[in-house]
């Protein structure tokens, strides 16, 4: 008896769909950040819905992609260019003006632009999944910019502080994990390889 044939899963389904919707919401993101030189609140509050609405759906394509069976090679690629272009051009948008130090967006960007070579290095021996850490660390980057977006007054101003700092811990906490798990993976793939 033969196998049942493979289903195949058509590009632009609704998975790919919402992640492509969040590329597309990254340059009308920085329009409105940047309109009328980034001071305007009722401007800074229209990039803050964009960037919320952009950041939600980067946890709705994967539910979706999982949920139902939409699973394909261009939202594995695009999923994570989405969310980087995203956060990036957030970060950056900040540092032009003033707002964020640039060490910050370098340092973030540094660790995204590491762990993407990482994938690539380990690519022969297998995936590393997203770990709970890794989520943990893409949510608190969201708070924490969604909080510098939004024209909050100076009393808040710490609050956001704190988020911020909360937000580049983890990044260098799970960037650091990332690089052990890569290198674990990659000796472990090497021993199998020339191990019979």
């Amino acid at each position: 008896m033969s196998p049942p044939p493979a289903i195949k899963v058509p590009l632009w389904n609704l998975a790919n769909l919402v992640t492509m919707s969040r590329i597309v919401l990254v340059p009308v993101f920085v329009l409105a950040l940047f309109t009328r030189g980034g001071t305007d609140p009722e401007w800074r509050v229209t990039a803050a819905v964009i960037f919320g609405v952009a950041s939600l759906t980067d946890r709705l394509d994967g539910d979706l992609a999982r949920r139902r069976g939409l699973i394909t090679k261009f939202g594995t690629i695009a999923d994570p260019i989405a969310d980087k272009a995203l956060i990036g051009a957030a970060l950056l948008g900040l540092s032009l003006l003033g707002e964020l130090p640039w060490w910050i967006t370098v340092l973030i960007a540094v660790r995204e632009i590491v762990v993407t070579a990482l994938r690539f290095w380990v690519l022969r021996y297998g995936v590393i999944p997203a770990s709970r850490g890794g989520k943990v660390k893409a949510f608190a980057q969201a708070v924490a910019i969604e909080l510098f977006v939004l024209p909050l007054p100076l009393a808040v101003h710490p609050a956001r502080w704190a988020a911020m700092g909360i937000a580049v811990l983890l990044t260098v906490i799970t960037g650091v994990d990332y690089v052990m798990r890569a290198i674990r993976l990659r000796a472990s793939g090497r021993r199998a390889l020339v191990v019979p």
